[in-house]
């Protein structure tokens, strides 16, 4: 039998697989990439008897490969939180997915192993910008403000990593990423000793010092849109920028534009705090477009589609 772990770039897809592992320990195949990267089961090839391990992303925009895997007779076991339409049966698909927008994938994987490894799914949330959920699963841990902060830190640190237009615009590679993260059971140790941390943490400072000067596009009570230009730095930065606004107006609706080189906008929106729902169906009505109630995002918006982004986003959340 062959194992194959396919996961989503980001803090929460690297936590969760972080948390099985250690807790079932086995040589797999990594197949992830950048945190928009999710067709990644065209990536699996399994053979019958294998076993393929899926974390954060969505069934929906898996469906036809996960269906290929399932006919040939390769055991799926499939952890996710973001939209995922009509579930496949088969005695080979064992399916844990929630699409509560108070979860994550990893919180998910954390009630699986009945909090066996809780403060990597309380890292994950954080990533997630589920700052309450992840407060509130951390309660057994007892940890101080400053612990919390720590945590939330490298949720933030990692969930940043994952963004980009390609690899080559991150830090650190996901499947790098996580097995610099593999020895450590505990986050705290990985923050002391891990040179990968402190990559990421002199990283995120730049880049999130330039994002903070950008003024915004379009700005009323209900929504803001900002416009960020062609650069590596705005597309490592634009997931956990737009998190950080989320946070600082939990009523209001957010939507980073980031200029692509061809002309269009990759778009990440965040759903106000105070009312997380919609922007998955927000972003389903444009091609590319996905993710979950909270938070999601457009790959490639064109240019002459602008107009009407802005119009639907304004109507979902005035």
């Amino acid at each position: 039998m062959n194992y194959i772990d396919v996961f989503n770039g980001d803090a929460d897809g690297i936590c969760a697989l972080h948390q099985l592992r250690l807790a079932a320990p086995c040589d797999a195949q990594l197949v992830t990439g950048v945190k928009r990267d999710i067709a990644l089961l065209q990536r699996v090839s399994a053979e019958a008897g294998d076993q393929v391990t899926v974390l954060d992303i969505s069934l929906d925009k898996n469906r036809h490969e996960l269906l290929r895997l399932l006919a040939g007779d390769v055991d799926v076991h499939y952890f996710d939180h973001h939209f995922a339409g009509i579930l496949p049966e088969s005695e080979r698909f064992e399916c844990h997915i929630d699409t509560d927008a108070d979860t994550c994938t990893s919180l998910l994987v954390n009630d699986y192993l009945q909090g066996k490894y809780l403060p990597w799914a309380v890292v994950a949330a954080f990533g997630d910008n589920l700052f309450a959920s992840a407060r509130a699963a951390a309660i057994p841990m007892g940890l101080s403000e400053a612990q919390f902060s720590q945590l939330a830190h490298l949720g933030t640190l990692i969930n940043y990593n994952g963004y980009g237009l390609t690899l080559d615009d991150l830090h650190v590679a996901p499947d790098a990423l996580y097995r610099e993260i593999r020895p450590f059971v505990d986050p705290f140790a990985f923050l002391a000793e891990s040179p990968a941390y402190r990559l990421l943490d002199e990283g995120f400072a730049t880049d999130i010092a330039q994002a903070r000067q950008l003024s915004a596009g379009i700005e009323d009570d209900a929504i803001q849109v900002l416009l960020l230009p062609d650069a590596a730095w705005t597309r490592r930065v634009s997931g956990v920028f737009g998190n950080e606004l989320a946070r600082s107006a939990p009523n209001r609706a957010h939507a980073l534009m980031t200029l692509l080189p061809g002309g269009d906008y990759r778009v990440s929106v965040r759903a106000p705090l105070n009312n997380k729902s919609g922007a998955d169906l927000l972003c389903m009505q444009f091609p590319t477009g996905g993710g979950r109630k909270a938070a999601a995002g457009i790959n490639a918006l064109p240019a002459d589609q602008f107009d009407n982004f802005v119009a639907a986003f304004r109507a979902a959340y005035s």
